[in-house]
């Protein structure tokens, strides 16, 4: 149902390390970042290392490690969250095509929910 709104293209801009891209919460609540299994980002088919993706949530940095632990820190459906993406050697400029997968822990459910975003073009 959100996948649709989880990457928000025209937030997309390039660092000197890769590119940061505005993504929000597939799911209708608001989650502790402890409980965000995975986050998994591909660029033109290539799926980027874990620890190369950073999440940026009201304004402080978390790689997977520190993401995993912190059980203060939620992240707010209404909330864009920054990922910065990094890639030896940056990528290049233009347009790429970005996937995103998430999977959530949700407190009333057996099982990880895992959401897969609608595909999208980013300029950079």
């Amino acid at each position: 149902m959100y996948e649709k709104y989880m990457i928000v293209p025209e937030k997309a801009k390039k660092t000197e390390e890769g590119f940061e891209i505005a993504a929000r919460l597939p799911y209708y609540r608001g989650v502790s970042l402890s409980m965000i299994e995975e986050i998994e980002v591909k660029v033109d088919g290539e799926t980027l290392p874990h620890n190369d993706v950073m999440i940026i949530v009201n304004g402080k940095t978390y790689n997977t490690e520190q993401r995993e632990n912190e059980l203060e820190e939620r992240w707010e459906m209404v909330d864009d969250a920054i990922l910065s993406v990094k890639k030896e050697g940056g990528f290049a400029s233009g347009e790429h095509t970005v996937d995103l997968k998430m999977v959530l822990r949700i407190g009333y459910l057996p099982f990880p929910a895992t959401r897969f975003a609608v595909p999208k073009t980013i300029s950079l």
